[in-house]
């Protein structure tokens, strides 16, 4: 599978067009989130294409109450097929032992392996997936910028990002068309600042 070729191929096609693709090929697709800004537009539009696909969300325990409600309300709106992982420590315990540490913190990385890698493997692992949908876009960090509609993770995954040529302003318009809710007072302690990647795509 030539990836260079495939870009060039689905460059011109719309999302769903993109989604439709990948679906046709995948034995077992999955599709992850965190309920950040924008996310519920990649979960229609994959969920229009596969409705009972199983959605990934990995919750770090940090999440602001307003992005919690914002889950519960997509959730329910779009009735996800949601698998749910969490942290194996609760957020009151490493409260106490850890704490959340600022990025120049040696024990960032622990915090980071702990909130977010770890049950994002673990999910990998129980799920197996050969197509993974993820609302990655060109212009959120210097990694982002570097991939493109379809790349492979580091499993070797065919990671498929639909709106990755798609700006704020073309997202919006869309969620006004399907007449969806967006959040944006949301928090990734693991990231802290919007342009650092978190882990996940390298």
């Amino acid at each position: 599978m030539n990836l260079e070729t495939i870009n060039k191929e689905l460059a011109d096609k719309s999302p769903i067009e993109i989604i439709a693709w990948a679906i046709s090929m995948a034995r077992k697709p999955v599709i992850t989130t965190n309920f950040r800004p924008y996310e519920v537009a990649i979960l229609n539009a994959v969920t229009e294409v596969k409705k009972e696909i199983k959605v990934i969300w990995c919750d770090t325990g940090y999440n602001t109450i307003e992005t919690y409600k914002h889950a519960e309300e997509i959730i329910e709106k779009l009735n996800l097929n949601i698998h749910l992982y969490v942290p194996k420590q609760t957020a009151a315990y490493r409260n106490v032992v850890l704490g959340v540490p600022s990025i120049e913190d040696v024990n960032h990385a622990i915090f980071t392996e702990q909130v977010k890698l770890e049950p994002f493997t673990r999910a990998m692992k129980e799920h197996k997936p050969d197509v993974w949908f993820t609302n990655l876009r060109k212009g959120q960090t210097a990694f982002r910028n570097s991939i493109d509609i379809v790349s492979k993770s580091k499993d070797g995954i065919l990671k498929v990002s639909p709106f990755y040529n798609w700006s704020d302003k073309e997202l919006d318009v869309y969620l006004a068309e399907k007449n969806l809710p967006n959040e944006f007072i949301y928090f990734d302690p693991t990231k802290v600042e919007s342009t650092r990647e978190c882990g996940l795509h390298i």
